[in-house]
């Protein structure tokens, strides 16, 4: 699921670009104190007939990237995708109440995978990385007035799964398994670091 190329000596200096306009995103990379800019992707975000939910974040992460690098071939562009994956069917953001209302409808007491995609490119060096972050999450048996509540309450309309695990959302879950604590929130800073030092960014 990874490939790349090395960078070239002169990486160390390259500008760092996120390929997202995600607040959530844009919060997570300002961790690491690197000065970075976001530009939003023009990719079209359509699930393809049967493609499975990892492999359609991985798409859009990569097509993500490769779109912003297009328009700065010099920088480390960044780009992710995340999307819940319940027993093999892809769900997106809602969007809507009623969308989310379904969503954790059908997602209450199951267990359900984000699958948090990451691509690092730089169309300069040639460099180019891709991984997944998979996150296990088992739903509480929600009631539908939990479910009302928590919706107004947050208005997570915005996340793939209608839940924002970073505040309220914790209370509707059993138990999370993953190896990244940052995959769940949209970008898997663990991988993040370890993609964007290969590519020359230097971060201490």
């Amino acid at each position: 699921m990874t490939t790349a190329s090395d960078p070239s000596s002169d990486a160390l200096s390259r500008a760092l670009v996120l390929g997202s306009t995600s607040r959530y995103r844009h919060a997570l990379l300002s961790r690491l104190g690197v000065p970075f800019q976001a530009v939003a992707p023009q990719v079209d975000e359509t699930p393809r007939a049967g493609e499975q939910p990892a492999d359609l974040a991985l798409r859009l992460a990569l097509e993500k990237a490769r779109d912003v690098g297009q328009r700065h071939p010099q920088a480390v562009v960044i780009g992710s995708d995340q999307v819940a994956d319940l027993a093999g069917e892809p769900l997106g953001k809602p969007g809507t109440h009623e969308r989310a209302v379904a969503q954790l409808r059908r997602m209450r007491g199951q267990t359900v995978v984000f699958q948090t995609a990451l691509a690092v490119v730089c169309l300069a060096t040639g460099f180019e990385q891709s991984d997944i972050a998979a996150v296990r999450v088992v739903f509480r048996d929600l009631s539908d007035s939990e479910i009302e509540h928590y919706l107004r309450a947050e208005q997570p309309y915005d996340c793939a799964g209608s839940a924002k695990s970073e505040g309220l959302g914790i209370a509707l879950l059993e138990r999370i398994d993953n190896d990244d604590p940052t995959a769940l929130v949209g970008l898997p800073l663990i991988r993040t670091c370890r993609m964007i030092r290969a590519a020359g960014v230097k971060l201490l």
